[in-house]
């Protein structure tokens, strides 16, 4: 079969197609020559129609017709004048003559010529139309494999991502079966689509059993807002956390401290909600009795506290009543005379109400300490605070060979705090000074003293000759239930402490480099003395 001329015309050159008509021509009139020097006669024009043919078939249309016009010149003025000379018969002379001696042949071969342009022209759209339809047929094959491939490569993909998320998954939950907590995973409709190993021991309900149903009818949960709610705010912020009650299989009750966590898809759509449940009920109960424990410690600390304490305000009480004892024999001695001294009787009666309704108040303050009523702050002044405590020990002091100092500061601002509390905490600090010093051999002296703080707060401070605090428990001291007295209930410190914290103060201890220890507190002035 022959090569497509589509694929000739741009494969030879122009010089090829027409060399390749003349020569075939020239190869036709050689052998009709040769044929007629040995006397062979047949068809004149055989030769010349086979180079026409194979003009128009290998080399085109211009080839094709320049093999035409070549042929008819060589038969009229060569083939036919050669057959004359040879064979005899009537020949033409002349121009004119040959040509209409080859005019025939030249019609004949115009003939010729337009069948096998016909033909070629035909067999050329064949091909063409016939390599057109190879061409598509070519180019859908390999865009159907390029398809074929690509999507190929995205199933691949596909299936090596779903492996690896399943892997992943996988992974993560044999992570979450290894954890105590409860885990499961339900649906936007509640339904339990996994459910942990710690789920299993915390509700009694195996995986089996659990998964495809709603996760709240089989706790029975009990919710602490409307579930409604729950939603809205999972809804919006895509997680929820809070306490919830849950029971059990056999039908306990749990407290548990539950976080939710909404899964979203690609396009954002949640998809399923991971609920996380500790159990919380143990430590829950165990903060209520701590709670209630300590409520009960901080109010019979308040009570024992007063067991040391007792001994001192006694003499707050002891002390106007015996005052008004005196100043009522007194008043009878002046008022026995002949004649009555009403007016130094009047003053004398004057102090014993005076006395009396210190006594009085002294037991209200301590029935409200003990029956824990709020304190009642007022403006105060902390030097006549440290008179009136002064005055409650002097005689103690004095029993036990203490020789006390005082440094009060003049102009000090007034502090906002309560007269009874502020009094108990520097009569604290007194009593400790004074404990830390009766078994000590020298000076017994005691200093308490008050001034003016860098932030124009007031200053109170007790400084005693003791053997001071042991470095190693220093910052121990003010914690309860701790004492460096061998009958001491560690209480006083710690309370003292919680009072003037509770009015905005600080209480801080120090060793002093000549022996002994310092304890003060500061609290800030009134807010009604920057007016």
């Amino acid at each position: 079969m022959s090569q497509p001329i589509s694929e000739r015309d741009g494969t030879l050159s122009s010089l090829y197609r027409y060399g390749l008509a003349v020569s075939t021509v020239v190869i036709a009139l050689g052998i009709k020559l040769i044929f007629l020097q040995f006397h062979v006669t047949f068809p004149l024009s055989s030769s010349f129609l086979a180079a026409i043919a194979i003009s128009f078939w290998f080399g085109g249309t211009g080839p094709g017709v320049v093999a035409v016009i070549l042929s008819s010149i060589a038969f009229g003025f060569i083939v036919v004048p050669y057959q004359v000379a040879i064979f005899g018969g009537n020949s033409r002379d002349g121009v004119s003559g040959r040509i209409l001696t080859a005019l025939p042949y030249l019609v004949y071969f115009g003939l010729v010529a337009l069948l096998m342009s016909w033909f070629s022209a035909s067999r050329r759209r064949a091909e063409h139309l016939l390599n057109q339809a190879r061409s598509d047929l070519e180019v859908k094959v390999e865009e159907r494999t390029a398809d074929l491939r690509l999507a190929n490569e995205v199933l691949q993909a596909e299936i090596a991502e779903r492996k690896r998320v399943e892997e992943t998954l996988s992974e993560r939950a044999s992570l979450l079966a290894l954890t105590h907590d409860s885990v499961f995973v339900r649906d936007m409709n509640d339904v339990i689509t996994y459910w942990n190993r710690g789920a299993e021991e915390q509700y009694g309900w195996t995986m089996a059993e659990a998964v495809g149903r709603v996760s709240h009818e089989i706790a029975k949960t009990v919710f602490p807002i409307p579930l409604a709610e729950i939603k809205e705010m999972l809804r919006r912020t895509g997680r929820w956390e809070g306490e919830l009650i849950h029971f059990r299989r056999n039908g306990a009750a749990i407290l548990v401290a539950s976080r939710w966590a909404v899964q979203r898809d690609e396009q954002g759509n949640s998809v399923a909600i991971l609920e996380t449940n500790n159990d919380i009920t143990e430590r829950r109960r165990a903060e209520d009795d701590l709670q209630k424990a300590q409520a009960r410690l901080t109010h019979a600390s308040r009570v024992m506290s007063m067991g040391e304490l007792v001994a001192s305000i006694a003499h707050e009480v002891n002390q106007p009543l015996g005052a008004i004892v005196t100043n009522g024999q007194a008043c009878v001695r002046l008022l026995s005379r002949e004649v009555p001294d009403v007016q130094k009787s009047l003053e004398v009666v004057d102090r014993m109400v005076n006395d009396g309704m210190r006594a009085s108040e002294v037991i209200k303050r301590i029935r409200g300490l003990l029956n824990k009523t709020p304190p009642q702050k007022k403006p105060l002044d902390v030097n006549e605070t440290i008179r009136e405590v002064i005055g409650l020990v002097k005689k103690d002091l004095i029993r036990s060979n203490i020789v006390l100092h005082t440094h009060l500061a003049d102009g000090l601002p007034e502090v906002e705090g309560d007269r009874i509390q502020i009094q108990q905490v520097i009569l604290n600090l007194i009593l400790n000074g004074r404990d830390a010093m009766v078994d000590q051999t020298g000076k017994h002296e005691l200093s308490i003293s008050s001034a003016r703080g860098d932030s124009d707060d007031v200053v109170v401070a007790v400084t005693d000759a003791g053997s001071g605090f042991d470095e190693e428990y220093l910052d121990r001291i003010f914690d309860p239930f701790y004492s460096t007295k061998p009958d001491g209930m560690g209480l006083g410190l710690s309370i003292s402490r919680t009072i003037i914290e509770a009015h905005e103060g600080r209480l801080s201890a120090a060793n002093n480099s000549a022996g002994g220890a310092t304890v003060q507190f500061r609290l800030p002035r009134s807010k009604s003395s920057l007016k």
